[in-house]
């Protein structure tokens, strides 16, 4: 968990009662990504190097635009990407400010399950003026969003 001297990342983890194969094909294949995340990546794949962007589908927040560069795909194993957190407000250019990166990555527990852990971290980068509401938000959405990525899998086979 976060202390208070620890601001720069998000680290949150959940063990799922599913294979990690898959796990990864709800965290790996864009489309399945956006259907638990809450966004529009009809169409779309994960391709290091390459721009995944579609609406945010959550009421309330249909202005935003989930927005990421591929870093890193490594089957069954990791899952990373650069993005511009709590980018809600549509007269800001995000562009202008450094990304944070958030990184997946998978492990077998005992069980036949899972472990996922989530890391985002650049949050010093981000400007100071927003850094403290973005951090909140994002550690408050990764809590989430692990929770919706687990009530997915449990229903798929």
């Amino acid at each position: 968990m976060n202390t208070a001297t620890d601001t720069d990342r998000i680290e949150r983890s959940i063990v799922i009662n599913a294979p990690r194969e898959r796990v990864w094909r709800a965290l790996s294949q864009a489309e399945t990504f956006g259907t638990w995340f809450g966004a529009d990546l009809k169409g779309q794949a994960f391709e290091p190097g390459q721009r995944t962007r579609g609406r945010i589908t959550i009421s309330g927040f249909e202005h935003v635009f989930f927005d990421v560069v591929i870093e890193r795909v490594e089957p069954q194993h990791l899952l990373s990407y650069h993005w511009h957190p709590f980018a809600i407000d549509p007269n800001v250019d995000y562009e202008l400010e450094p990304p944070t990166r958030v990184v997946f990555t998978l492990q077998d527990v005992p069980g036949e399950a899972t472990l996922l852990k989530v890391v985002e971290s650049g949050f010093d980068n981000v400007p100071p003026h927003r850094r403290m509401e973005a951090f909140r938000m994002n550690g408050q959405g990764w809590s989430a969003q692990m929770d919706n990525l687990s009530r997915y899998v449990s229903t798929q086979q």
